[in-house]
């Protein structure tokens, strides 16, 4: 019995030496010739959320926005569209001034980062479009979304 497993292990490791396998390990030699880094001067979008009812940058916010700025030290910034959300819970009116106020400390953030000012186009949608999804807690609409163009110089 034990000579049957020993006999299938050899003709298991065989065939993993005719597959593909084999057959990659000669094409390539050095692993840049299947992976590539990802371009550093490219186009990036990244969401910055904030606490219920508030407009302040948390800590994770303020790094999302330190290491995205480091991404793209040395790039040519075109454009930054920066949007800012709220949930439905509220009035209209409230809700679009916070998105605003969220919409404005993202660029402001951004712009102390080095970024270039005229470059930016910030706006709000409020509560517009907000739909609590049944059974959903997370706090989608709590956020601002940055859409960025950059390219190299």
């Amino acid at each position: 019995m034990a000579r049957l497993w020993v006999g299938a292990g050899v003709l298991a490791a065989g065939a993993l030496t005719l597959s593909g396998c084999e057959t990659a390990k000669g094409m390539f030699h050095d692993r840049s010739q299947v992976v590539a880094a990802p371009a550093t001067c490219a186009p990036k979008r990244f969401e910055i959320y904030f606490a219920d009812s508030e407009a302040r940058l948390t800590e994770p916010a303020r790094q999302a926005i330190g290491l995205t700025a480091t991404q793209l030290q040395g790039c040519q910034i075109r454009s930054v569209k920066v949007l800012g959300l709220a949930d439905a819970r509220g009035g209209a009116q409230a809700n679009q001034s916070l998105s605003e106020r969220r919409a404005t400390a993202v660029a402001e953030a951004l712009a102390a980062a080095g970024w270039p000012s005229p470059a930016f186009e910030v706006g709000a949608a409020g509560d517009e479009g907000a739909v609590a999804a049944p059974g959903v807690r997370e706090p989608l609409r709590r956020r601002t979304e940055v859409v960025v163009d950059a390219a190299p110089k």
